[in-house]
């Protein structure tokens, strides 16, 4: 790769760690449609997605762990980032997991990410309380990650496609 490749790359990351964080804030502005914690659009996952297909997975992790750490600091505290941290990194290793299978497409992708990132949350919800009641809650965060998953992944695909981002794998 050339020095000119990798600097560009370097670049777009940096962008897209910005877009990232700013659309972490515009979610954390928005009151949740519904009162279940936890579930929400995910706006955000949609640049670890473009990320992780038009640049690669050391670019994805990145941008991922600079918008947790940074948003989480901003707008929800060190819990939030606990719980970020643990959706975003299992959410991460499973897009990229699918994603090299060739099996899935993005909208596939994104959805397994969005129920693994809920999964994480879960995990981490019910170890800092100590109950595994809170499983009760992964049926309604399993279909809200399904659905939120299919919309990031349709919307992914649209993006990447209108603005022609498949040069930036060159």
């Amino acid at each position: 790769m050339s020095s000119q490749t990798k600097n560009r790359r370097i670049a777009m990351a940096a962008l897209l760690a910005a877009l990232a964080l700013i659309f972490s804030y515009v979610e954390a502005m928005i009151p949740s449609p519904v009162a279940i914690p936890g579930v929400k659009l995910g706006v955000a996952n949609l640049v670890i997605l473009i990320a992780l297909y038009q640049l690669d997975f050391k670019y994805a992790l990145a941008i991922n762990l600079v918008r947790i750490v940074i948003s989480g600091l901003l707008f929800s505290g060190v819990f939030g980032i606990l719980y970020s941290l643990a959706g975003g990194m299992l959410s991460l290793m499973v897009m990229w997991f699918l994603k090299k299978t060739d099996l899935f497409s993005i909208v596939g992708v994104s959805m397994a990410g969005g129920v693994a990132h809920n999964i994480g949350q879960i995990l981490v919800a019910s170890a800092v309380v100590s109950d595994l009641k809170m499983f009760a809650y992964l049926p309604i965060l399993m279909f809200s990650g399904i659905i939120s998953g299919v919309l990031i992944g349709f919307l992914c695909h649209y993006v990447t496609l209108a603005l022609k981002l498949d040069k930036l794998k060159q």
